[in-house]
């Protein structure tokens, strides 16, 4: 509590504003968000110093590359007890690692996390990398 009203405690009814004043919405400086950008700036420039400006960046669509992903623990419920899994054919593109398995199983998959491949190999399955459209070799 400010100096200002510790000097009205006890004595002044009305904090030197006499009666009316102290009624509608102007003792408040406006109802709701008023004076945002004006007399209530300072509490902007104060507690949300990020307000203002862009932050960060967005790529354009065309060049964002959004994989669909599966991860290897969910491998074998998928297979549904066959020896091999083709992802490729079910609209996966990738496969990471995330999970355990443990049927020996063949994936063919267009891209696969090092985590992936070393999890599989350790089951004692294989897998089959790389389709016609989403590999791109630097020359």
């Amino acid at each position: 509590m400010g100096t200002k009203a510790n000097k009205h405690r006890g004595r002044n009814r009305y904090h030197g504003r006499g009666k009316k004043a102290g009624r509608g919405a102007g003792k408040r400086g406006g109802r709701g968000n008023a004076g945002m950008n004006k007399h209530r700036v300072m509490t902007r420039i104060k507690y949300m110093p990020n307000h203002w400006g862009m932050h960060g960046f967005n790529r354009h669509p065309t060049l964002r590359t959004v994989h669909v992903t599966v991860n290897v623990g969910q491998l074998d419920e998928m297979a549904n007890g066959e020896k091999s899994i083709d992802l490729t054919s079910l609209g996966i593109d990738k496969l990471l690692g995330s999970g355990q398995i443990r049927s020996k199983l063949t994936v063919i998959v267009g891209e696969a996390s090092a985590r992936a491949i070393e999890k599989i190999e350790a089951a004692g399955g294989s897998i089959e990398q790389g389709d016609d459209w989403g590999e791109f070799e630097e020359e």
